[in-house]
């Protein structure tokens, strides 16, 4: 019996007769390859064995020729920490597999593919964390002698498994402004090992990239897609998470796989320009609404927390009741009415009947963009989540420290640098 040993090893050639039964024992050093098995039939003389130098080992002139067939397991058989995703296969040289099987802690066959040719068995499905998976066949050499093929494999178990969540959803129809967030619940020590094997597909084509960037309430960075542009209208978008079995340093590995199918709805887009009092409603570039309006008014008194942002904006939440606060300036769970989120900083478009003699005049507002209750109810009608409300004409620009949703604020060029791939 043959029987590769660890790396490291001494090359040693041990042959004992013992009852007709020759045992061959030769360990490498260095040695990848899998455990190679052969078995001289009991009762027959002295094998060749090979010494260190490659040379012949003395034997008697009546051994028989040792079996031909060399097995390769890789990785190597006894493996106890490899990722349940690692690339299994098992090979033969000067021969073909006879029969292969791996089985689970279960006794189960797992799926396996056996090349054309029968010298290559390859694993064809995910493994389980922290489990034995036993591997049995047999080779048949050129020379008609059959070679045992028995070995092991144990994969690695995780601290935990990350798990991930796509936005939009399954089935969501969004704006031409939605960004693809997949949220991580951790941040990788490889962000381009991961960030390769999540894959976006649309149709039609649109051009676009990934960006890790950190969200409102998020402790680990997020990976983001964009398009150059805003998205197409009825674009069909597929993403799949495909993170399972990847590591993601300090014993954590990816959790189940993940997809997400959506579709882009109609072009909506806003034009807030606060020096008109005014916001436009455009669809397919066509202006089809148009509201007095009241923005925020730190411009006018010297306060930029009441500055609502420039910049595009996206829809992130929609209420038709909704409470709002802001104790600073003197208010608490005040009651608003078609309220439509477009930062987390607290901007809203929203009704507002205390402003109503302000819209179209004068910018009044603590930051949002208050409309009349018939404007902001039928502008509420026609929002979306995702589309875009691009703001003009005020001092602060929206940027990072305005929460949730800004990837609108980086230029083309600046975004696609946010990448890690």
């Amino acid at each position: 019996m043959i029987i590769a040993r660890p790396s490291g090893l001494r090359r040693t050639v041990t042959t004992a007769a013992l009852g007709g039964l020759v045992v061959v024992l030769a360990a490498c050093s260095g040695s990848t390859g899998g455990a190679t098995i052969t078995q001289p039939v009991a009762g027959q003389a002295a094998a060749v064995g090979h010494g260190i130098d490659g040379s012949a080992a003395a034997s008697s002139s009546s051994a028989p020729a040792r079996p031909v067939a060399v097995v390769t397991a890789s990785p190597k058989f006894g493996a106890d920490d490899i990722s349940p995703t690692a690339p299994v296969s098992i090979s033969v040289a000067s021969g073909t597999i006879g029969d292969l099987t791996m089985t689970n802690p279960e006794g189960k066959p797992i799926d396996g593919t056996l090349s054309a040719d029968r010298t290559s068995w390859t694993l064809g499905e995910p493994l389980g964390y922290g489990k034995q998976y036993d591997v049995t066949g047999t080779a048949v050499g050129t020379d008609g002698k059959s070679v045992a093929i028995k070995g092991a494999y144990t994969t690695v178990s995780p601290v935990d498994q990350i798990t991930t969540s796509i936005s939009p959803g399954d089935g969501a129809v969004v704006g031409v402004a939605a960004p693809v967030i997949v949220h991580l619940g951790y941040e990788p020590e490889d962000k381009a090992l991961i960030e390769q094997h999540i894959k976006i597909t649309t149709t039609p084509a649109v051009e676009g990239a990934w960006a890790w960037i950190r969200h409102d309430g998020d402790k680990w960075p997020s990976l983001d897609w964009r398009p150059k542009d805003y998205w197409p209208a009825n674009t069909q978008v597929h993403v799949e998470s495909d993170i399972y079995g990847l590591p993601f340093g300090d014993g954590y590995f990816g959790g189940d796989n993940v997809t997400s199918d959506f579709t882009i709805g109609r072009n909506q887009v806003v034009l807030a320009d606060a020096n008109t009092h005014q916001i436009v409603v455009q669809r397919d570039g066509q202006t089809v609404a148009t509201y007095d309006a009241s923005y925020g008014s730190g411009d006018e008194i010297g306060d930029p927390n009441r500055v609502t942002r420039s910049g595009i904006h996206v829809v992130s939440d929609m209420q038709e009741t909704t409470k709002m606060s802001n104790p600073a300036y003197g208010y608490t769970n005040v009651t608003e009415h078609w309220a439509v989120r477009i930062s987390d900083n607290g901007e809203f478009i929203h009704q507002n009947q205390d402003t109503v003699y302000d819209q179209g005049v004068v910018n009044v507002s603590h930051g949002c963009i208050n409309l009349s209750a018939a404007s902001a109810q039928e502008y509420y009608a026609s929002a979306m989540i995702g589309d875009p409300v691009v703001v003009t004409g005020t001092s602060v620009p929206l940027s990072p420290a305005d929460g949730d949703i800004y990837d609108w604020t980086y230029s083309w060029a600046d975004w696609k640098a946010l990448s890690a791939a």
